[in-house]
């Protein structure tokens, strides 16, 4: 019997910021402007799903 795959972990802000290359700040001015990939809050930190940032990205190179 295996075991069921474990998700891969969410991603801070920080890693968001290094896999796009853009600053945090620029991270939260999107999240203002409700622009970016989504995230959620966990207590007081916000956290991203890989999968939902990658795919908000290729979204984002089809559109230009």
């Amino acid at each position: 019997m295996t075991a069921p795959p474990t998700p891969e972990p969410l991603w801070e802000i920080e890693d968001v910021s290094a896999y796009l290359r853009v600053p945090v700040q620029t991270l939260y001015q999107w999240r203002k402007r409700k622009y970016g990939p989504p995230a959620a809050r966990v207590g007081r930190h916000l956290r991203y799903d890989p999968a939902s940032v990658r795919a908000w990205f290729t979204d984002q190179s089809k559109a230009a």
